[in-house]
């Protein structure tokens, strides 16, 4: 790929020479407060808009609107589903953001582009029924302590994978009679949680065999820290042997919209929920109740309820 300078733009105030795309690219990703996962994801989202440019000629800092609009297609042409590539542009869109600022280009290009529409109701996670989170935690607890503990924390506090394997021994604790883990979650933004009975158990038999020492939590059998691919694969083989339908399909995060369907289901609030999870909006926590269209949850019932109570009274 060739150099790319970003350099002023007519009128503009003084920029600082950067050389390379890929310096651009780091440039942008150090003043975001991102998690590997998501500053891996981004890179690699830009970089496959500055090869597709390449391809064709196109000087990055020139493309319009309608060239972002070509690219698009492409992906769906690819058979993207539609978040993955409004995720893309999303990331692009952030790129673009960061290159205005730095008065490199007069508008972002991704701002005008036609985006493909993406339901707040619409999640591509595979999601798992109470019971079918008791099997796969059965399965686990016969696998051995560091699988028990491993899927027992995903499934009782609905952490992310990247949450989970981020967890150093030091993050263990005990908070006001609460066992608890902190962690940095997404955003950079310092959370704990508590450890139910079931999580603290499964994490003290683990620590048992894992041993003494600083580092990372949950380790690999040659101490390094265990990797979310790790942890897919562990889910989805334990899966299979619980018997699960989706088992093939499922992720980590299969867990994580159980524990928020879960929850509400037994009458947690929303903004409980919410706060447990760590969203911004609470409409991402709606998107993660898979059971919230059920009928049985219609508020007429309840309405209609105490009104019953009011009249015998």
């Amino acid at each position: 790929m060739g150099a790319m300078q970003v350099v002023p733009r007519q009128g503009g105030g003084a920029v600082a020479e950067l050389g390379a795309a890929e310096q651009v690219t780091e440039a942008w990703l150090s003043n975001r407060r991102l998690s590997e996962h998501t500053r891996a994801a981004y890179r690699r989202d830009v970089h496959g808009w500055l090869g597709w440019c390449a391809e064709r000629g196109l000087e990055p800092l020139r493309a319009s609107f309608l060239d972002v609009n070509a690219y698009a297609r492409g992906l769906e042409a690819r058979r993207l589903a539609p978040a993955t590539v409004a995720r893309k542009l999303s990331g692009l869109s952030s790129w673009y953001d960061f290159l205005v600022k730095l008065r490199a280009v007069d508008g972002n290009p991704v701002g005008g582009a036609d985006r493909p529409y993406v339901s707040r109701d619409h999640s591509e996670t595979v999601g798992l029924s109470p019971e079918e989170v008791d099997a796969l935690l059965g399965v686990a607890r016969a696998a051995g302590p560091r699988h028990r503990a491993v899927v027992t924390l995903l499934a009782d506090l609905g952490l992310r994978v990247g949450e989970l394997v981020g967890l150093d021994l030091s993050d263990v604790g005990v908070e006001r009679g609460h066992r608890t883990v902190r962690f940095v979650g997404k955003g950079g933004r310092s959370r704990r949680r508590v450890l139910t009975v079931e999580a603290a158990a499964a994490l003290d038999d683990y620590l048992v065999s894992r041993g003494g020492g600083d580092g990372p939590l949950f380790m690999t059998s040659t101490g390094g820290r265990i990797d979310r691919h790790a942890v897919f694969r562990l889910i989805r083989r334990l899966a299979r042997e619980a018997g699960i339908p989706a088992a093939d399909r499922l992720s980590p995060h299969s867990l994580r919209h159980a524990f928020a369907t879960a929850a509400r289901a037994e009458g947690v609030p929303l903004e409980d929920v919410q706060d447990a999870m760590g969203h911004a909006d609470p409409r991402t926590t709606r998107r993660y109740d898979r059971d919230r269209h059920n009928l049985d949850r219609d508020p007429a019932y309840t309405l209609a309820a105490a009104r019953a109570r009011r009249s015998q009274g």
